[in-house]
């Protein structure tokens, strides 16, 4: 079934960029751009429901995995191990996205017209990226708020107290934690639907997106995109390469586990819409669900390793543009400060972009240099969104092998 959904995903995002080519090469602009609204109703209705699911989904698996752990001291401990590890692969993913772009060079001696207007209308306002926003934005102020826009670092903040309270109770609270199983095993029927029509909502995405784009945008800065994409190449094979020394060879298994998730992240350009079928996958493959519902859901708050990658990658990209070099000093304080922004990422609309727009005004460098990636960001979302998928699940991998939560496959039978 795992495969035939694959399938229906790869045929689905190439029917979609066959049809939006279509549109585009034979339809006036105005046709094809009525024809891309009508197609984007489908997106939109799928992104609104996985969204539906994903507040209730991360409540009630993240509240029933922590009250089995047991006591604080092991939240504390798997906590302690999984932040551990987001801040080293966070490092990782900046220093790849800052030494390939040196090496690639993507924007040197490109002739392209630099953009003098101001793209503070394109993207939310930088000033939620300060220290104290961030600080205070961890504790939602009502649950029920949080969980109508969607705070998931919020409701992970939420999920982990109530969650540690009801395994601190000496009963464990029996009718609460049944109701939490329950609850999630409803959520985790209602994503089996919802991802039935994934395929319909990925053809729809790609057709819309070429439809008023053209196929051209697939080959624009091309330099840029394909050493963005020649980089996260590299940061997929560290990352598989980690998990297989620490977990073993059976990670080559998870890889593949996680295939149709990251199809799913790469042609929707969304992680949010991949996580569902992420924490399914993950506990098929034998992650325990008390770690998976832990570790998954702060990835998607402190460990987005493809978004991090591409902070680095294009604010130096823009500085090539202009001619402008940042002195080794000044990169190693970039590298620092995207740690502490990037974390902020989650739940804002084009997150990547505003962590660069801040990022440009602390080095005094043309925001308006910005304008330059909006074009293929799209693209770029698509790649570093799967990215996300794939450093989650290593991380749920790694923390889980630490933890001996992994079940191991049944032996097979000794002949006779």
């Amino acid at each position: 079934m795992n495969r035939l959904f694959t399938y229906l995903v790869v045929g689905a995002m190439l029917l979609g960029v066959a049809v939006g080519w279509a549109v585009n090469v034979s339809l006036p602009a105005d046709s094809a751009k009525e024809i891309a609204s009508n197609l984007s109703i489908v997106t939109d209705l799928f992104l609104r429901l996985i969204k539906m699911i994903i507040a209730p989904l991360v409540f009630t698996t993240l509240v029933a995995g922590i009250a089995h752990m047991g006591d604080a001291s092991e939240v504390g401990r798997v906590g302690v191990k999984t932040i551990g590890w987001f801040i080293l692969a966070s490092l990782v993913s900046l220093t790849i996205g800052l030494l390939m772009v040196h090496i690639i060079q993507p924007g040197a001696g490109l002739q392209l017209t630099i953009p003098t207007a101001e793209p503070g209308a394109a993207v939310v306002d930088t000033a939620k990226f300060t220290l104290r926003d961030f600080i205070t934005h961890l504790v939602p102020s009502s649950i029920v708020d949080a969980m109508a826009r969607n705070e998931i670092l919020q409701i992970v903040v939420f999920s982990v107290l109530v969650g540690t309270a009801v395994s601190a109770i000496d009963d464990k609270a029996p009718a609460v934690l049944n109701l939490v199983e329950q609850g999630a095993a409803i959520m985790l029927k209602v994503t089996g639907y919802v991802m039935k029509t994934a395929p319909l909502a990925i053809f729809a995405a790609l057709a819309a997106s070429i439809s008023t784009q053209g196929i051209d945008v697939l080959f624009t800065y091309g330099k840029f995109v394909g050493g963005f994409y020649l980089s996260l190449t590299l940061l997929w094979g560290l990352l598989i390469l980690v998990a297989v020394v620490i977990v073993g060879p059976r990670a080559i298994k998870l890889i593949a586990a996680i295939r149709a998730p990251a199809l799913l992240a790469f042609s929707t350009a969304s992680s949010e819409a991949a996580y569902p079928r992420t924490l399914e996958e993950l506990q098929k493959w034998g992650i325990s669900r008390k770690v998976a519902s832990f570790v998954l859901p702060l990835g998607y708050s402190f460990n987005l390793d493809g978004s991090m990658m591409y902070c680095t990658f294009a604010t130096l990209f823009i500085a090539q543009v202009y001619g402008i070099e940042l002195t080794v000093a000044q990169q190693v304080t970039m590298l620092l400060l995207l740690m502490i922004t990037s974390k902020g990422m989650a739940g804002v609309p084009r997150a990547s972009l505003v962590v660069i727009a801040a990022t440009l005004t602390f080095f005094d460098l043309p925001e308006a240099g910005l304008l330059l990636i909006l074009a293929v960001d799209h693209l770029l979302d698509m790649g570093r969104s799967a990215t996300n998928v794939v450093g989650n699940s290593v991380a749920a991998a790694v923390v889980a092998k630490w933890e001996n939560q992994i079940e191991e496959p049944a032996a097979e039978p000794a002949p006779a």
